[in-house]
Order: C-alpha cells, then sequence, then structure tokens
C-alpha cells in the first residue's frame, strides 16, 4: 500500500477502522511504536523475546517479549528504499545515500574518508540512452514538434510522435544491458586516462585510481539514464593524493572518449522476428566540474542531494508499476499510460528470444535490472557501515537504559527469539499512521528551517 498524505475525513470503513484503533487499551503503545519506525507505511511485525543477564551472576538485568505489545506484536520499519512503497523509510535511504555521496565530495573523517579528497579532481556526469524515436518534449521556448508548447504537467511529454514507429524492443534492451554499458564505460574510462597521461594500465594503477558514485534514473520515455559523481585518486584511493597530471580538463576529455569508443557498446544477436542491433549510450553527455570558486558550477550540496534525491524512485515515475507482474492481464486493472503498457509488453515479447536476460522479470522496471544506486569500493563509506552505526547507536541507547553503570556487553549475555508475523497495517491503522508520518515530516521541516535561520545568523 502506497503511503499518501492524510486525508481529512477516510471513507466509513476506514474511520470505522480507525476509531476501533483508537479505543483499544494498547493504543498508546502502538503510536508508540509507529514513531519508532518513522511513520513506516508496512511495518514488519515481529513475536518473541530478549533477555540481558549478567554472565558472572546470572542476574536478570533486563527482559522484554512482544506479549505485552498491541496484538502480541513488535512492529520494525520494513526499509524499502522505494518512494512509492514506503515514503518514510525511503526518507531514511535518501538521507544515507546524501551522506555517502557528500563523504565521497568534501571528506568526513567519522565516516573515514579524509578531508584532502576535497581537492581531487571530480566532476558530475549524466549519461542518457540514444534515441528510439522522436517523443513530445519542451525544447526550450520553441513548440514540440507536433507544435504543441506542452505544459510541464502534460501527460504527452515523453511519449512517442509515432507509437508505431517508435523502437520499443530496442529501448527495453538498452534499460536491460545499461548496467553492463556502464562497466564497459568505466573500464574503457581507465584506459581514456592513461592515455592521455602517457602511462601504462599497469603504470596507471601505481599512480591513481577512478572512483565513482551513481544513481539511475528514469526518463519520460522510460529509457534509463546514470548520473556520477567520478573522481580521480592516489593509488590507494582518497587516502592518497593523486598525480599532479590529474586535472578536471583530462578527467573530462576522458569521458568524452569512452563514452563515444566502440569498446562501449553491446551488440545484440539477432532473434526470430528481430534483427541485430548495436547498444551504445547516447549523444547527449554532460559533463560538469564540482565545487569550482565559479559560481555557475555545481555545489558539493546540490551534487549529493540531487542523487539523494532520485535513489528513491525507480520506473513508476514513468507510470508503470512498483512490483513485478505476473501476466499480462494483470494490467488491465491498473492505469497504464499506452506508452509504458507497450515497454512492457516488450519485455513480455523479447523475453523467450533473449532467456538469459529475465526481461518478462523485469518488465515493471521496463527491462532494467541493475541497482539505482551504486558505488566504486573506495569511493567513501557503505550504505551498510551507516545503517550499522545507527543500529549501534540505538543499542547504546537501550544498554543506557536497561543495564547497570559500568556494564556493557562483555559482562553481559543476551538471548533472544524472534519470528516473522506479519507485515503492513489495516485501513484504520493505515490512515492514523499517515497521520503519524505526516507530524514527523512536518518537525523535520521546522528544524531544517530553524538550523538554516540559525546558520544565517551565525547561532548554530
Amino acid at each position: 500500500m502506497t503511503q499518501t498524505a492524510p486525508t481529512a475525513v477516510p471513507d466509513p470503513i476506514t474511520l470505522g477502522d480507525a476509531l476501533r484503533v483508537a479505543g483499544s487499551p494498547g493504543f498508546d503503545r502502538w503510536k508508540d511504536q509507529i514513531r519508532r519506525t518513522g511513520g513506516c507505511a508496512q511495518p514488519i511485525h515481529l513475536r518473541g523475546w530478549i533477555t540481558t543477564t549478567d554472565r558472572a551472576t546470572g542476574t536478570v538485568l533486563h527482559e522484554y517479549s512482544t506479549a505485552a505489545e498491541p496484538g502480541g506484536r513488535l512492529r520494525i520499519a520494513c526499509g524499502n528504499r522505494r518512494a512509492s512503497r514506503c515514503p518514510s523509510c525511503a526518507y531514511t535511504y535518501a538521507g544515507d545515500t546524501f551522506h555517502l555521496i557528500r563523504a565521497g565530495l568534501t571528506g568526513d573523517e567519522r565516516k573515514h574518508v579524509p578531508t584532502s579528497v576535497r581537492a581531487h579532481p571530480k566532476v558530475f556526469t549524466t549519461l542518457t540512452a540514444p534515441s528510439f524515436g522522436a517523443v513530445h518534449n519542451r525544447p526550450g521556448n520553441r513548440p514540440c514538434r507536433c507544435g504543441t508548447h506542452h505544459p510541464d504537467t502534460s501527460p504527452v511529454l515523453g511519449t512517442p510522435l509515432d507509437p508505431d514507429g517508435y523502437d520499443y524492443a530496442g529501448a527495453v534492451l538498452f534499460n536491460n544491458h545499461a548496467g553492463d554499458l556502464w562497466r564497459r564505460f568505466t573500464n574503457r574510462l581507465r584506459r581514456e586516462i592513461a592515455a592521455r597521461a602517457g602511462l601504462t594500465q599497469t603504470a596507471m594503477r601505481e599512480v591513481a585510481r577512478v572512483s565513482f558514485g551513481k544513481v539511475a534514473e528514469f526518463q519520460r520515455r522510460g529509457a534509463i539514464h546514470f548520473h556520477a559523481i567520478i573522481r580521480i585518486d592516489g593509488p590507494d584511493g582518497p587516502d592518497t593524493a593523486p598525480p599532479t597530471w590529474a586535472k578536471v580538463l583530462l578527467l573530462t576529455d576522458s569521458i568524452r572518449a569512452a563514452v563515444a569508443h566502440a569498446y562501449t557498446s553491446i551488440t545484440i544477436p539477432a532473434a526470430p522476428g528481430y534483427s541485430a542491433r548495436v547498444l551504445r549510450w547516447g549523444t547527449q553527455v554532460d559533463v560538469r566540474p564540482i565545487g569550482t570558486d565559479d559560481g555557475e558550477e555545481l555545489t558539493e550540496q546540490a551534487v549529493a542531494s540531487y542523487l539523494a534525491k532520485y535513489a528513491t524512485k525507480a520506473a513508476e515515475t514513468t507510470g508503470t508499476l512498483d512490483r513485478r507482474i505476473g501476466e499480462l492481464g494483470e494490467l488491465d486493472r491498473h492505469d497504464l499510460p499506452a506508452h509504458t503498457r507497450r515497454l512492457i509488453t516488450a519485455c513480455k515479447d523479447l523475453d523467450p528470444h533473449y532467456p538469459e536476460r529475465r526481461l518478462w522479470a523485469w518488465a515493471h522496471m521496463l527491462g532494467f535490472r541493475g541497482h539505482f544506486s551504486t558505488k566504486s569500493r573506495s569511493y567513501s563509506t557503505t550504505l551498510g557501515a551507516l545503517r550499522q552505526a545507527r543500529a549501534d547507536y540505538r543499542a547504546r541507547q537501550q544498554a543506557h537504559e536497561h543495564c547497570h553503570p559500568g556494564q556493557g556487553q562483555e559482562t553481559t549475555l543476551v538471548l533472544a527469539d524472534w519470528a516473522y508475523a506479519g507485515q503492513g497495517h489495516s485501513p484504520g491503522e493505515s490512515w492514523l499512521a499517515q497521520t503519524i508520518a505526516q507530524d514527523i515530516r512536518d518537525n523535520r521541516q521546522t528544524a531544517r528551517e530553524l538550523r538554516a535561520v540559525l546558520d544565517a545568523e551565525g547561532d548554530w
């Protein structure tokens, strides 16, 4: 169930269920659980217990059981990154992505990335898909090819001018192979940098390393493209200074050459009814420096915020579904745009001819089967490390609340038993959870505005 802004007056069934939940004896504890999940739209339900004892004496220091919880269950956040599935958990994921990306731009000693990385040459790059046919667009102040000035909210933007002549097979095959194209691009990029530095591949590895962090975004036409931060480090990553020849201009030239090189393409063999084709990046390649003194260039904050925003989105921004499709007949129950439906149908038609690509399994993603947020190993910290830091913080809070002073993990024994007991909300719970989530968002927005005011006044 997608979490949206709560309606002022829900339907009678939802209202009746909400009154039932609000009138139950455990309502206050239920609200506390939902607040702890951040207003999660699809919380995981657990049943079980945990006991903390002193290793030396066997004294029970803390006991907890879900038997005393509302419905006998503990609710924890689902952790889904998709904003269409759970805005609350997506907010946390976006925040983690922001800090991961920003650490690779500015450095952060707490995340084990030195601040000296800020001086390393780096650019913000966008790699796009090629054309699969003319589509309705907004070309500056000029009208679209159809002769109409489309508003930003027009549903025809990104749809083909000639649907029957549009290369739907090429579009979904490109999406499906986008991850492979990216790997070829990064491999070629290293060769291009080495060539411009007058080095062999082996020699370059001894003095420099290419690092990146990227996110995927679906254009309105349903084609995937990548936004990436690409950086040159020393041989051991951000902890070492890049060589003196490593400049932004050299990196920019190398990126453009790598995108256009024949190596950075993939040949798709012919299949019955489909001719062989060569997949490659589009000609629209945007490469811009980050964090220079020129006021027109991108700032580190803006780049990190931009990538974090797209880390929680997927193909549903084009009108498709945000979960796997069992059969084409399911589409009849959903109001999908005609263009999106034809892309999904193309996945179904192509699947038997290229079974190893699993096009039908990824039809809800219009063929794309990669991760929406990825990075090279040495770019910065990891999402796992950020989650672990948050879990450790909560564990320290719990230990402070329930353990005696001076007693830590080395002197205590923790026994636990947990079992999955379901997921989600009833209609009334969902409406109430949306209200809680909205309160949390309002409080966060107020805190951000206050912080901005204090920063401006120098009192923070």
